[in-house]
């Protein structure tokens, strides 16, 4: 909401060739409680005093010499580049009433001055106007938190990868069916899994060289949607060799509660593994 002080605070522009016009809608603008009113006689000063100005109303006569009330809106569209243009016209023609809020005013006033009239309207001319500026001035701010939330997001985001990167040799993803959705790293090449479409599928002859003890220890793990760490496990591979990883793991849920699949990041141990087998005598 608006406050009533707001409103009587608000910069208004009277524009009229006749002084005598001016007088009296300053006259009763003041008598209500307005205190930051400008006028002028001239129509051709508007386009500048408004850019300098900002007016939150504009009180401006259609019939002028030299510039037209039509004249000033058009040279005022110019300026309102959002195309709002804070503009009551003042007429004492009914039929230019019409074509007025056609060329871009929101409002009019009819001569002679009715008093209830004239106050009224320029109350709720000024109460709508100072309500569009702080819904702009709001939805500015808002964006731009939006952009250092953002910003600060991607920061985050960017640190959380480099940390990965030192901690782990990957990160990685699963849906709730288990099937890989995000991976950071070389985890394919270690896992002997495929890239492109077959994202989730081993490549031939692969899977069968798998610990088949270790592997159903972690599917029971996965299963039952348990958090997980520094699980190792290994398999022989092709060349007679064997590889160790190590990995770690947590359960997602939606807001709801809902398992959505799990996190986590994985480290090939088979140096340190290796070792520790020679030194066992394995």
């Amino acid at each position: 909401m608006i406050s009533e002080q707001k409103i009587f605070n608000a910069n208004i522009l009277i524009v009229d060739d006749q002084q005598a016009n001016i007088l009296l809608l300053e006259e009763i603008l003041r008598d209500v409680g307005y205190v930051c009113i400008t006028s002028t006689t001239d129509p051709t000063s508007v386009c500048e005093l408004h850019r300098q100005n900002r007016y939150d109303l504009i009180l401006l006569d259609l019939k002028m010499p030299i510039m037209d009330g039509f004249q000033v809106m058009a040279g005022l569209k110019t300026v309102e580049t959002d195309g709002y243009l804070p503009v009551l016209v003042i007429t004492a023609q009914p039929d230019q009433k019409l074509p007025a809020l056609h060329a871009g005013a929101k409002d009019f006033i009819a001569k002679p001055f009715d008093l209830v009239e004239v106050r009224t309207r320029i109350h709720n001319m000024l109460e709508v106007r100072l309500l569009y500026r702080q819904l702009n001035d709001y939805n500015q701010v808002l964006e731009q938190k939006v952009h250092i939330r953002t910003a600060e997001l991607r920061a985050s985001e960017a640190r959380f990868k480099r940390l990965t990167e030192l901690s782990s040799d990957w990160y990685w993803e699963q849906d709730e069916n288990g099937h890989f959705t995000h991976i950071y790293g070389p985890a394919l090449e270690m896992l002997g899994i495929r890239g492109g479409d077959a994202l989730n599928k081993p490549q031939d002859g692969q899977q069968a060289f798998w610990n088949v003890v270790e592997q159903e220890m972690l599917a029971e793990n996965l299963s039952a949607r348990k958090p997980f760490l520094d699980f190792v496990y290994s398999r022989a591979k092709l060349d007679g060799s064997r590889q160790y990883l190590m990995v770690s793991g947590e359960p997602m849920f939606d807001p709801s509660g809902r398992f959505i699949g799990y996190c986590g990041i994985g480290k090939d141990v088979t140096d340190s593994m290796c070792a520790k087998d020679q030194l066992l005598g394995v």
